[in-house]
Order: structure tokens, then sequence, then C-alpha cells
């Protein structure tokens, strides 16, 4: 049987970013992937700064559009427009597209894609691990990169434990010209009447991405609030082209990485962020993270790269959540100031981390003031 370097279970930005960095370093790496490219995926598709610069070298970003204009709503109340002139703050993808160019990326740096293949089962051996198949065959690789999602095989093998999950509901709606007029180069943010829940409108040419995310365990009222959301813009009398939804899911802080040979990136190992629950760059860097360290031959190397480089700013997206959810209506009056609106510019353009931002002193206050305020109702 052959024994690859690396296997990598999933071929999503988190598996396509390992596969890369591993095989252009000459590292013998196989990705399986139980659908096959184009494929869709449920995602807002907005690559924020992060994500556009993690793969800058290695493909030619397909976008749909590129925004400078956002909308703020409160639960479809107090609106107010922003504009950015000094370029781009998201760049719209279509995930089937996007996907499909890392895999020609890492199949091109010298990696072998798998589609059509599940795995089944994880099995570690002294000398590497066994993949278990669907078909009853097996591959075996000295390490193995899960990047299969949150619910996947390798997850369980790992033993990821979550602190936050939260439940997206999605649609893709194609649109008349006039409204694509309407939303070109522009999204809408809406924070909705479920604590830490909002709603998004991303623009795509000829689609519209309408969605709706708030805590799993309210999923009738997440429903409610997509209908009445889709309903106060007007677009009710659209058939979507996709109507799908999808659970997202946050570590615990001492959640493992790894189990001996075995590592999680992306989704799987539940990194993402916890306030926006933006997970794209997320993937894309601890992919890379865990291509590196199966380069290096330091599978331990990858937990610590993961704690120095994505952690920090977990732990501030919850701070940040915890505020959200607690004060909406606080927190859409300070968008409006230009602080506010400075700090979401940073953070869509990547040139801060949440973490950066909130050690600044003003931040540092408006959190405090927050905290004394927490026994009030909601606003």
């Amino acid at each position: 049987m052959v024994v690859w370097d690396l296997a990598v279970v999933g071929a999503g930005p988190a598996g396509l970013s390992a596969a890369y960095v591993a095989a252009r370093a000459g590292v013998r790496t196989v990705v399986l992937e139980r659908a096959a490219h184009p494929r869709y995926k449920t995602c807002g598709g907005g690559l924020i700064g992060t994500s556009l610069a993690a793969v800058r070298d290695r493909i030619e970003v397909p976008a749909h559009d590129r925004v400078d204009r956002v909308t703020f709503t409160r639960d479809g109340r107090r609106g107010f427009t922003r504009h950015h002139p000094g370029g781009p703050l998201v760049t719209m993808v279509r995930r089937e597209e996007f996907d499909d160019r890392l895999r020609a990326a890492a199949v091109a740096a010298g990696a072998e894609v798998r589609e059509r293949v599940a795995v089944r089962a994880v099995e570690q051996e002294p000398e590497g691990v066994r993949l278990r198949l669907a078909d009853g065959s097996a591959v075996s690789a000295r390490a193995v990169v899960g990047a299969d999602g949150s619910s996947g095989v390798t997850a369980r093998h790992v033993g990821v434990r979550h602190r936050q999950v939260d439940l997206g509901l999605e649609l893709e709606l194609p649109v008349p010209p006039a409204e694509r007029d309407r939303w070109r180069r522009r999204v809408l943010l809406d924070w909705g009447p479920l604590p830490g829940s909002y709603a998004w409108v991303f623009p795509k040419d000829d689609l519209l991405t309408v969605g709706v995310i708030a805590a799993r365990g309210a999923g009738e009222r997440t429903r409610a609030y997509l209908r009445a959301f889709v309903d106060r813009l007007g677009l009710a009398g659209i058939e979507p082209a996709h109507d799908s939804g999808h659970l997202t899911r946050c570590r615990t802080a001492d959640s493992p990485l790894r189990r001996d040979r075995v590592l999680v990136a992306g989704d799987a190992a539940g990194l993402l962020e916890p306030w926006s629950r933006e997970g794209i760059s997320y993937a894309l860097r601890s992919g890379a993270l865990a291509g590196r360290a199966v380069v290096d031959g330091d599978l331990a190397g990858y937990e610590r790269a993961v704690a120095t480089d994505l952690l920090p700013s977990m732990r501030a997206g919850h701070r940040l959540l915890d505020v959200f959810a607690r004060r909406p209506g606080v927190f859409h009056a300070v968008l409006a100031t230009p602080p506010g609106w400075h700090m979401f510019v940073r953070f869509c353009q990547g040139t801060a981390s949440f973490d950066e931002t909130l050690t600044r002193a003003p931040v540092r206050a408006a959190l405090a003031l927050l905290d004394r305020v927490q026994g009030r109702a909601p606003s």
C-alpha cells in the first residue's frame, strides 16, 4: 500500500491550504473530498483583507463584487450608510468558484485531489494514520490534516469541543438588473431581535446572498427573522436558487487541535471569529499553519502557531459578541461614530485584529461602561 506523507480530509479552504503549502514544499500529499468541485457551499462568501492576503500569491480571486459601502440597521430601523473611498472593504465570491480555484492551485503545487471519496474512520498506527473509506478501501499517511467540517470524522477523532453553536440560514436570490444596481458595491448588516443575531445582504452580480445567524436553539424564531428580513427588503417574491442552512461551531478555549498525528484545521477545529462567525480567513490561515507543521516535521508546532496567531483574536471576538448580545443598540450607535466605523474598516481590511483593537484605551473604556449597564434591558 502507498503511504503518503500527508493525507488531507476535506477540500475546502482549510484542507486545500494545507495541501498547497505541503505539496509546494515537496511533501507527497493526497486530498480526499466527499463531493466534487465545483460544488455549492452555504456561505456568505465575503472575503475580508485577511483572506485576500492569505491567497494573494496562490490564485486570482474570482470576485463578483467589491464592496465599499455598508448600510447598518437595528432590526430594520435606525439605518445609516457609510462609504469607504480608500478601496474595497469586502470582496464577494461564490464559494464553488473560489474553492475550485484553491483546488487547482493545490494540484498545480503537486497535490493529488481525489473527489467523491468519503472517509468513515480514522485509525492511529505506530508509524502513521490509516483512513478507512466508504468503499471499504483505506489510505495510509504519516500525518493527517482534518478539514472536513465541524461535524466531520476528524473532529470527532481529535475530540474537538465547542462553546458556541449558531444556526445560519441563507438564500441565494437571482435578481433582475434593477436590484443588481440597487445593491452593487453595497452590503447590508442588520442587528437582529435575537441575542447575538444579525442578518446580511451580499451582492454577487445577478445573485444576492441573504441570510441570518443566531444561537442554536431558537430555530423557529431564526426562520421568522429571515422571513421578515426578506419581506422588508421587498425580495419575498423571488424564488431562491438555493435555500440552505448550516451550524457554525466555535471551539472551547482548551479544545484540542491535535491527536498524535492528526491535526484539525478550519471548521473541523472550531476556528472562526465568534462575533461575525467569519470562518474563511481562519480556515485559510489554520490550514496553512497545519501544512507548514507537516513540512517542518513538528506537528506540535501547529498548536503553538494557532495559539499565537489565531486564538488571541478569537478571545477578543468572544468579548465583542458578549457586548453585542447584551447591548445591540449601543453597538449600533457606536458604529455610527467615526471611531466605530474606523474599527469596522480596519477589521474588514485586515489591518487590525480584534485583540489589537480591544487593547486601545477608548475601546477598553467603552467596554467597561457597557459592563456597568449589563443588568439593564437590551436596547
